[in-house]
């Protein structure tokens, strides 16, 4: 499919700026550019279609599917199902937790939809496809879910609704259900289109840093970094390489458009797909960054057991993944 774009890749470096194959800045820039091309061509093109769907199932809309009906126990896969095709960062953490649990959405149904959001991404789908296959795509998503739904279970049956901030608290007294907006049911097709082109370019614009420092870091551990580094530490041999990836991963921040690139690489170096994973869950789903957003609905206490359970998840997923591959 992207045969071309490694044959410009190939020409641009090698012919063009006449750097030799098989070296190492030869390689790192290779990658760079090849990566480049691949990944924002399908972020466009993932971005604007799930633009569309957006459109027509909003958010508000999504709130109103989980508390209008009763699920028996299902709303924790439904969230989490939503959770994959919204296109939402950490930095949407917080009016996300605030207006679900506002919505009337219990906290647990709420955590499992902020888990899977970040983690299983339908931009995340159409890059890790490109990368690693449609199998590995599957198994992603599948165990994506599933740990989702897992977290927000254990979570909701340690009833942490009393360890929520004072200002969500205060929320709570007046909360309401959304109502659909009866302006944007009337809109045609073609009159949502300029609103979705917005919506998609800001997206991308979004994640562009994050994509680049990502494919930039791929690049340089692609073409600098002997195999057996990375074998050293977190190597299948390894009994603890799952979680010192999850201990690595928490301190990083980027989404997972931007760390797919160093998956690729830390496959290509040997290291489990499962302990790859884990580390980009980690990241995604666990990042410092994200936490301080958190803390401003959840209490410290709150916080780190939730924390705690999707690491404990994620360190459990990846060790599935591995006996599994």
């Amino acid at each position: 499919m992207f045969n071309w774009a490694q044959s410009f890749a190939d020409w641009l470096i090698y012919s063009v700026f006449g750097i030799t194959k098989h070296t190492k800045s030869g390689d790192a820039l290779n990658f760079f550019v090849f990566d480049t091309i691949k990944i924002f061509i399908l972020l466009a093109a993932v971005t604007f279609l799930m633009g569309i769907i957006n459109s027509y199932f909003p958010i508000d809309k999504v709130r109103a599917f989980l508390t209008k009906r009763k699920w028996y126990g299902l709303d924790y896969f439904v969230a989490s199902f939503f959770g994959t095709i919204t296109p939402f960062c950490s930095c949407s953490s917080v009016p996300l937790f605030v207006g679900f649990v506002k919505g009337g959405i219990p906290l647990g149904v709420t955590l499992a939809f902020l888990i899977s959001s970040p983690l299983v991404d339908a931009v995340t789908v159409a890059i890790f496809f490109g990368m690693f296959g449609l199998r590995i795509t599957l198994i992603y998503v599948i165990s994506g879910i599933i740990l989702s739904m897992v977290a927000g279970y254990i979570l909701s049956k340690m009833k942490l609704e009393s360890l929520l901030t004072d200002w969500v608290k205060e929320l709570l007294k007046n909360k309401q259900v959304a109502d659909d907006n009866a302006d944007e049911k009337q809109l045609g097709f073609f009159k949502r289109i300029p609103a979705i082109i917005k919506e998609a370019a800001g997206i991308i614009k979004g994640v562009s840093l994050y994509i680049f420092i990502g494919i930039a870091v791929g690049g340089l551990m692609h073409g600098f970094i002997p195999t057996g580094f990375f074998e050293a530490y977190i190597s299948k041999s390894n009994p603890f390489a799952v979680p010192i990836a999850v201990i690595i991963g928490v301190p990083m921040y980027s989404n997972t458009a931007g760390i797919l690139p160093i998956m690729q690489v830390l496959v290509e170096k040997g290291i489990p797909l499962g302990t790859v994973i884990a580390f980009s869950m980690a990241v995604v789903g666990l990042s410092i960054p994200e936490g301080l957003l958190l803390k401003k609905v959840m209490s410290i206490k709150m916080l780190m057991i939730f924390y705690a359970v999707v690491a404990i998840c994620i360190i459990i997923s990846g060790y599935l993944f591995n006996l599994i591959m």
